[in-house]
C-alpha cells in the first residue's frame, strides 16, 4: 500500500520501535503492531530470553535488541542496528521502558524520606530515554516526512492515591516533553502524544496486586472493570494510525473512565 493523504502510513508499512517490550505492557504492545502486519524492534534491557521469544513469533517482523534507553549512544547503534536488519527508517517509537520501579505504595518513599536520587533516576530513564529514542529516529522521520512518537504516561498525576512521587513527576515530565515535542516537530510531518493507563489486569507490574485492590478499582469505574494491557495497547495502535493523522499533543487517559482527562 502507498502512503495515505494527510501525513498518515499503515500500520503493516510501520518500523516500530517498542522500548522494554520483553515484558509486561511492552511486550502487549509489541504483539499489538505485530498483529496488525507492523515491523517491530523488541527493545529490552534485562528480558532477553522473553523479548527474543516474542520476536520469534513473528519471524522476519520482529527483530529483539538490547539497549539501556538512558544511554543515547547504545540507542543510536540499537536503531542503526534495526534499519539495517529491516532495510528501511523507524517510523514509529513507543517509549514504554520504565526504570526499576517497586509499584508497592507501602515500600515507596513519603515525603519526609523521598530524595533527589529517588527522582533522579526516574527521570534518567523516562525522559531521558524518550529523548534519546526520539533523536535517534528523528532523521529517519524527517526524511519519510512521517513519524508517531507515543509515550506511555500515568493516570497518578490526575488522581496521585499512592505516593510514587518519583516515577509520577517523571511521566509529569514527559508530559510536558510529549507537547513541546509536538509543536516543534509537527511541520515535519510527526506527532506526539501521550496515553495514560492506571492498574492494569494484568502485567508483571500489577500481577502481585491485591484481588481487592482490582474489585476496588473497577468499582470505581463507569465500566464497572479494570483496563487489560490488550484494551490498552489499542490505545497506542490508534496513535499510530491513520485514524490519528490530525491528533499531535493530546494524553489519552485510558482507564475505564476511572480520571477524566
Amino acid at each position: 500500500m502507498s502512503t495515505l493523504s494527510g501525513n498518515s502510513l499503515p500500520l503493516d508499512e510501520q518500523l516500530v520501535l517498542v522500548t522494554g517490550a520483553g515484558r509486561g505492557l511492552g511486550a502487549h504492545i509489541a504483539r499489538a503492531f505485530l498483529g496488525h502486519g507492523a515491523s517491530v524492534i523488541v527493545n529490552y534491557l534485562n528480558s532477553g530470553t522473553a523479548a527474543e521469544q516474542l520476536a520469534h513469533e513473528a519471524p522476519g517482523r520482529a527483530l529483539a535488541i538490547q539497549a539501556d534507553v538512558s544511554d543515547a549512544s547504545a540507542v543510536a547503534k540499537m536503531i542503526e542496528q534495526a534499519e539495517q536488519h529491516f532495510k528501511k527508517r523507524v517510523t514509529t517509537v513507543v517509549n514504554n521502558a520504565l526504570p526499576a520501579f517497586q509499584f508497592n505504595g507501602d515500600a515507596r518513599p513519603h515525603a519526609d524520606a523521598l530524595s533527589w536520587g529517588d527522582l533522579h533516576q526516574q527521570f534518567e530513564g523516562v525522559v531521558r530515554g524518550a529523548l534519546n529514542t526520539v533523536q535517534a529516529a528523528l532523521p529517519g522521520m524527517r526524511e519519510k516526512g512521517f513519524g508517531r512518537v507515543i509515550n506511555i504516561g500515568t493516570n497518578l498525576f490526575q488522581n496521585p492515591v499512592v505516593p510514587y512521587h518519583d516515577y509520577t513527576a517523571a511521566k509529569a515530565a514527559l508530559l510536558s516533553l510529549t507537547r513541546t515535542l509536538s509543536q516543534d516537530l509537527g511541520p515535519s510531518g510527526i506527532t506526539v502524544n501521550m496515553v495514560s493507563g492506571g492498574l492494569l489486569r494484568t502485567t508483571d507490574a500489577s500481577a502481585a496486586t491485591p484481588e481487592a485492590v482490582f474489585d476496588f478499582i473497577a468499582a470505581s469505574t463507569p465500566l464497572r472493570r479494570v483496563t487489560t494491557p490488550e484494551e490498552f495497547a489499542d490505545a497506542v495502535l490508534f496513535f499510530a494510525s491513520p485514524w490519528s493523522r490530525a491528533i499531535t499533543g493530546q494524553n489519552l487517559v485510558v482507564d475505564g473512565g476511572l480520571v477524566k482527562n
